[in-house]
């Protein structure tokens, strides 16, 4: 069975969640030695894979952002995947993102989609007026043949938002790739009491309630601090909130790689997670794979794939935020019984299981195809 899945995600990320997906999705076919699957690339930044084993690309500006990067990077990678579709040397075809160009070159070739989740639905005033991505969804999940959701909560946001038939829709949970490592040497100095924070902090990521509901501990402890993992530098505004806070001191931000994060979650004394959303919630999963007490939402897919690993909190309450903070910044025996809790929930998931399940549904929709071809019947 071959699989062909296409250049978007690869184009538009270096790190993310998604990109992260499909590279641990190839990486276990590869693996199993099961499945065979080809990304076409002809340029990329992607760190996953850096290692290039799964796609022989250039890695075409490396180290610098400039206005413009992505959409040269998008002029040369699409007419790419646009050949291998025409080519037709696949059996099944994964689009790794929204963008609906693939659909004329497909030919009779079933092709599954995946839905993260219903960000740009549920909080679209987020959003430009000018961004297609709902609508490029809701066009794809019509004509897709099946659909893989991970988690029910998307399952269920898909069902109401869109009116998406059930029986069309697989739920495939995915998996953790972080793992502490004990020889771990930082180049720089950590706090050494410290909440942490891991990736973007805008819009529906809720950072700002949920650094506003605990400054005045901050103040209260200077010894105290916030530590933001990934999601850029401080903007300006970010800045100006930790000084009117009266903590600006006390919040810092650092780039890192897994290897480093890892640390960052194991020496922590807790990782937030106050997001108003989440299709799945990768950072749940490397929290517990890092011995690291989480404290998250009670929203979405959060108590889904949690479950009893989280002390929960509702993110729209400022009031709710400081007192599951509180309740565990000050209990020692808390804390050790979330990451034992947190350890056995991590067993439920990995990307073995991820893949296999996602191989049934390939497997699925090619026997489906095959029923629907017409008996030729001699005259």
């Amino acid at each position: 069975m071959k699989i062909l899945y296409d250049h978007q995600i690869f184009t538009a990320q270096k790190y993310g969640g998604i990109s992260r997906y499909f590279y641990e999705l190839v990486h276990e076919f590869d693996t199993a030695h099961e499945v065979q699957c080809e990304i076409p690339l002809l340029v990329s930044n992607n760190h996953y894979l850096a290692e290039k084993k799964f796609a022989n690309y250039i890695d075409l500006f490396p180290n610098k952002e400039f206005r413009g990067k992505q959409r040269i990077f998008n002029l040369l990678n699409k007419p790419y995947s646009i050949l291998k579709l025409k080519q037709q040397n696949f059996d099944v075809f994964h689009p790794t993102y929204y963008d609906p160009y693939f659909l004329k070159y497909l030919g009779d070739k079933p092709f599954v989609l995946t839905v993260y989740d219903m960000i740009h639905e549920k909080f679209s005033e987020m959003f430009s007026s000018a961004d297609k991505t709902s609508e490029h969804k809701r066009l794809l999940v019509e004509k897709a043949s099946k659909i893989i959701v991970i988690s029910q909560s998307t399952k269920k946001d898909l069902i109401e938002l869109f009116g998406t038939d059930e029986s069309k829709i697989e739920v495939v949970y995915l998996g953790n790739s972080m793992f502490p490592n004990s020889n771990t040497n930082l180049s720089f100095e950590i706090p050494k009491k410290y909440l942490l924070f891991v990736g973007s902090r805008g819009g529906y990521k809720n950072f700002e309630k949920c650094i506003k509901s605990v400054a005045r501990n901050l103040k209260q402890e200077r010894e105290l601090f916030v530590v933001c993992a990934g999601g850029g530098k401080f903007m300006s505004a970010e800045m100006q909130l930790f000084s009117d806070l009266g903590i600006a001191k006390q919040v810092v931000q650092h780039s890192l790689d897994d290897e480093n994060l890892a640390y960052f979650y194991k020496n922590a004394l807790a990782f937030i997670f106050p997001s108003l959303y989440e299709g799945f919630g990768i950072p749940v999963l490397e929290s517990f794979a890092c011995g690291c007490p989480l404290l998250c939402s009670n929203v979405s897919s959060l108590p889904e794939i949690a479950q009893d690993g989280a002390c929960y909190f509702d993110p729209y309450s400022k009031e709710s935020i400081k007192n599951a903070f509180l309740k565990v910044l000050e209990d020692t025996e808390l804390r050790k019984d979330l990451t034992n809790k947190g350890y056995q929930q991590l067993k439920k998931f990995s990307w073995a299981q991820t893949a296999e399940e996602t191989k049934k549904i390939y497997q699925s929709v090619l026997t489906l195809k095959q029923h629907e071809k017409p008996l030729v019947t001699l005259a």
